[in-house]
């Protein structure tokens, strides 16, 4: 389904019931993964309206809508998987745990939706599992497929389910990890997980969990690739909704703070897992159901800006210098509310190497490979890509040879000391 826009946002993308909370306004940015090359500098560039509501319903959290799938997902996107060897080892634990869990073998079908480059299904690959790959995106689907991932280029919808059921084969497994988020036709997208899936098959999803957002103001995950963000209890009525069920759910400390959830079709006879319970449980102990929540919440992401900006503006001051680490579409969220261009960031460095001579979309900040760093030797590095803070330490050992200091922006700004 390639979703248009029509007039913004004012119903819950799941109930239809009206909207009329906010969560948080995070004020205009540019797409986060539309990098800019030189020439493009002293161009228009379009700036989005960034706000996040809460349907007071059913609870799910979503941004409010001014730009399509297909205008982010297209033949540039800037995100490749494979760039983070954390989340390589994350996927191939799940495929190692997954392939023992439902006795997946060559007799087996495998569908990943939202594929991107081919990091995951190429573990099938090897282990001779057909699987299939869905990404929108036509670069890094060509990326997958360099690498022996059959890929389809396309948005994942009960059309596309029902000809890949008829061509091909219903699937034994359907995954799906961070694609929740990036759908605005949510209930059109779990009705499609139903028409694909076997009817003892199982689907896998992983989310930003909503509970880790709030409670540690990670508010730079919101941006306008991420139509929706999910509680546990959202999710459940959503594929309640479809004719699917939730059997597990496992707390993640992926993409800082993630749940998978195991799902079947609802008349199977898998009981229902205690963790299910748990999770529940703990999202109402948070709060998530009160609307207050969402107002503190929204007073507390001020209190980060300001306090990010006191830390780069006095270390300017001290005449010490700072750099960035990543270029994540968390990073540009951070940057554009901030305010922060290159007068107070100067450049960051990324392993992605298709970043590389381009610009962050709204702040015009530099991307360098990360040789970069040891050329200038800055004393400060702010990490854009918080949620891969120790994986990066790691990496950057080397810049102890300066006496470098991390920079962690959220929860709350902090200077790392190295070990």
């Amino acid at each position: 389904m390639n979703y248009r826009v029509g007039e913004t946002v004012q119903q819950c993308r799941f109930c239809k019931h009206t909207l009329t909370h906010s969560m948080v306004d995070l004020g205009s940015s540019p797409l986060c993964e539309d990098f800019l090359v030189e020439a493009r500098l002293h161009a228009p560039e379009f700036h989005y309206p960034l706000e996040a509501l809460v349907c007071e319903q059913c609870w799910l959290v979503q941004a409010v809508e001014y730009t399509s799938n297909s205008d982010i997902f297209n033949h540039d996107y800037g995100y490749y998987s494979s760039f983070s060897t954390s989340w390589l080892a994350h996927a191939k634990r799940y495929v190692d745990t997954i392939v023992e869990r439902r006795s997946l073998d060559d007799n087996c079908f495998v569908v990943e939706i939202a594929s991107n480059d081919g990091y995951l299904l190429r573990n099938f690959v090897e282990r001779g599992i057909p699987c299939l790959g869905i990404d929108p995106a036509s670069n890094v689907a060509e990326a997958a497929r360099e690498v022996g991932v059959d890929t389809e280029v396309s948005f994942f919808d009960t059309a596309l389910a029902q000809r890949l059921a008829t061509e091909r084969s219903k699937a034994d497994l359907i995954i799906g990890n961070n694609v929740l988020a990036h759908t605005p036709y949510i209930n059109d997208f779990v009705a499609a997980v139903k028409v694909l899936l076997k009817p003892e098959g199982m689907a896998t999803f992983e989310f930003p969990h909503l509970l880790e957002l709030i409670q540690n103001n990670q508010f730079d995950t919101i941006y306008h690739e991420h139509f929706s963000y999910y509680s546990l209890r959202t999710v459940q009525a959503m594929f309640v909704h479809a004719g699917l069920k939730i059997v597990d759910v496992e707390l993640l400390k992926s993409a800082g703070g993630s749940l998978r959830i195991y799902i079947e079709h609802d008349d199977t006879t898998t009981a229902v897992s205690g963790s299910v319970q748990t999770v529940l449980d703990a999202e109402h102990a948070g709060g998530l159901f009160s609307l207050p929540t969402y107002t503190a919440f929204a007073d507390r992401v001020v209190g980060v800006k300001h306090q990010l900006l006191e830390l780069l503006l006095n270390i300017r001051k001290e005449g010490k210098t700072v750099a960035g680490y990543g270029a994540p579409g968390k990073g540009n969220t951070l940057l554009n509310y901030c305010g922060i261009k290159p007068d107070l960031l100067p450049y960051t460095v990324d392993l992605n190497h298709h970043k590389h001579g381009r610009y962050l979309p709204g702040s015009h900040i530099p991307v360098y490979p990360t040789e970069r760093l040891q050329e200038t030797r800055p004393d400060y590095i702010l990490i854009l890509p918080w949620n891969l803070t120790r994986e990066i330490v790691e990496q950057l050992a080397y810049t102890r040879e300066w006496g470098a200091r991390f920079i962690a922006p959220i929860p709350t700004p902090v200077i790392l000391d190295q070990a």
